[in-house]
C-alpha cells in the first residue's frame, strides 16, 4: 500500500472492500486502460467486474439488495477506481447520485421499484441539470413540464447536456422548470425520474438520445444529450411523489453535493497514479551519473506533489465524513472539490514534467492523465463556482 493517502479508523469490512478493489485496479483496470481509452472503447468486462462486486449497490440499503455503505466508503473506492482509470468511475458516479437522490427523497414505491436493479446494474442512473445554453447558473433552464387540465400528467420538452451514461442509463433524474407560479425560480423546478430504455436513438416516446459526443479525455465512458419532444410523465414520476413538486432544485443540490466529494475523490485517485508514476520514473531515468530523484530540483517536486496529494485526501475524507454524519456539508465539498481539482491539475502536470519527452508520448500512462485532470475542474462546478459556495458559506457562519 501506498505510504500517502492513507485514512484512518476504517472498519475491517472497509478495509477489505478497498483491498479487494485495490487489488481489482492493479489486475484489471491499469493494464487495460490505456488500450480501450485510446481507442474510446466503453471497458465491458470492467464494467461487469464492477457489477459483480457489488459497486453498483455499495450505499443502497441491504434491504434493497446494496451493500449499505456510507459515503465515505464509496468516496475511498472512487478514488481507487480512478488511480486506475478515471472513466470507470463516471459509471457508477451519477448512477451513485441517483441512487442517493431516491434513497433521500423518494417514495417508498420509487424505492421499491428502482432501487433493487439498480444495485445490481440493471437499471443505470444518470443525472441531469445541465442545458446547452445553462451550466453553472441552474437558474437559467428551459427544459419545460407542462401539466395537463387534471393535474395527474405533464409533457416534458427541451434539451439537456453532458449526460453521463446517458446511452445505458434506465432512468434519468431531471430537472426541468414547473408551472407553479412561486415567488422565487428556484422554487419553480421539479426533478422527474424518467425511465427510458438504454441505448441511442428514441429510447421512449419523444426522448431521444442523439450519440456520443466527442471529448479530449473521459473517454470509454459515454457522454450525451438529451432531447425531449413532450415527453408523457405522470406526478407518481415526480421524485418524491407530487407533493415534492417545486423541491427539484433543492433536492438536486442535495445530490450535488455527494457529487462534489466523488469529484474530489476522482482528483486524489489521478494525483496519487500521477505521483506513483513519477516517482516510479525519477528513480528509473538517470542523468549526469544518478537518477533523477537524487537531484534536488526532481525530489523536491516529488516532496511537494506528495503534500498535495495528502492535503486533497484527508479534505476529501472530511468532507465525507460530515456528510455521512448527517450534517451540512456545502462548504467542505465545495473546498474538497476545489483544492483535490486544482492539486490534481497541479500534480499530473510534475508528473508530466518529470517524465520528459517520454510523458508526451501516447505510450506512457502520464499522457492519458494529462487529459484527464482538466475535467475535474469543470465536473459538479467550476473553481469559480467553488468560491462562491465557500465564501457564501463563510459569510453565513461569520456574520458580523
Amino acid at each position: 500500500m501506498a505510504r500517502i493517502a492513507q485514512t484512518a479508523d476504517l472498519t475491517d469490512f472497509q478495509k477489505e472492500i478497498l483491498s479487494t478493489v485495490r487489488q481489482f485496479v492493479d489486475k484489471e483496470i491499469i493494464p487495460n486502460a490505456q488500450e480501450l481509452e485510446h481507442a474510446d472503447e466503453y471497458p465491458e468486462q470492467i464494467v461487469r467486474g464492477m457489477s459483480e462486486m457489488g459497486l453498483f449497490g455499495l450505499t443502497i440499503p441491504e434491504e434493497f439488495g446494496g451493500l449499505g455503505e456510507s459515503l465515505l466508503t464509496y468516496a475511498l473506492v472512487v478514488e481507487q477506481i480512478a488511480r486506475g482509470w478515471m472513466s470507470v468511475s463516471g459509471v457508477i458516479n451519477t448512477h451513485f447520485i441517483v441512487a442517493y437522490l431516491l434513497m433521500q427523497h423518494g417514495t417508498d414505491e420509487q424505492k421499491r421499484r428502482l432501487l433493487p436493479k439498480m444495485a445490481t446494474g440493471q437499471v443505470r442512473g444518470a443525472f441531469s441539470m445541465s442545458e446547452p445554453d445553462v451550466g453553472s447558473d441552474v437558474s437559467g433552464i428551459k427544459t419545460r413540464a407542462t401539466t395537463s387540465d387534471d393535474g395527474d400528467s405533464f409533457a416534458v420538452s427541451g434539451q439537456k447536456m453532458w449526460l453521463t451514461n446517458g446511452g445505458r442509463s434506465g432512468v434519468v433524474a431531471t430537472l426541468v422548470k414547473d408551472e407553479l407560479g412561486a415567488d422565487s425560480v428556484y422554487k419553480n423546478m421539479t426533478t422527474f425520474l424518467i425511465e427510458k430504455e438504454p441505448g441511442f436513438g428514441e429510447t421512449r416516446p419523444g426522448l431521444t438520445i442523439p450519440g456520443k459526443l466527442e471529448k479530449m479525455g473521459y473517454k470509454g465512458v459515454e457522454t450525451t444529450e438529451m432531447i425531449l419532444d413532450d415527453v408523457a410523465v405522470s406526478a407518481d414520476d415526480v421524485l418524491g411523489g407530487p407533493s415534492q413538486r417545486g423541491r427539484g432544485f433543492y433536492q438536486m443540490m442535495d445530490g450535488v453535493e455527494v457529487g462534489r466529494v466523488n469529484v474530489a475523490a476522482r482528483a486524489c485517485g489521478i494525483s496519487i497514479r500521477a505521483f506513483e508514476l513519477a516517482i516510479a520514473y525519477a528513480q528509473q531515468r538517470k542523468t549526469f551519473g544518478k537518477a533523477i530523484a537524487e537531484h534536488q530540483a526532481i525530489a523536491f517536486k516529488l516532496a511537494e506533489m506528495a503534500t498535495k496529494v495528502e492535503a486533497a485526501h484527508l479534505m476529501m475524507v472530511n468532507a465525507a465524513r460530515l456528510k455521512d454524519s448527517g450534517a451540512r456539508n456545502d462548504v467542505e465539498a465545495g473546498m474538497a472539490k476545489l483544492l483535490a481539482s486544482e492539486y490534481c491539475a497541479e500534480v499530473t502536470q510534475e508528473s508530466f514534467r518529470i517524465h520528459g519527452g517520454y510523458g508526451y508520448s501516447k505510450e506512457y500512462e502520464i499522457e492519458r492523465l494529462m487529459r484527464e485532470a482538466p475535467f475535474l475542474l469543470i465536473g459538479e462546478g467550476t473553481s469559480e463556482i467553488q468560491k462562491t459556495i465557500i465564501s457564501r458559506g463563510l459569510l453565513r457562519d461569520y456574520k458580523a
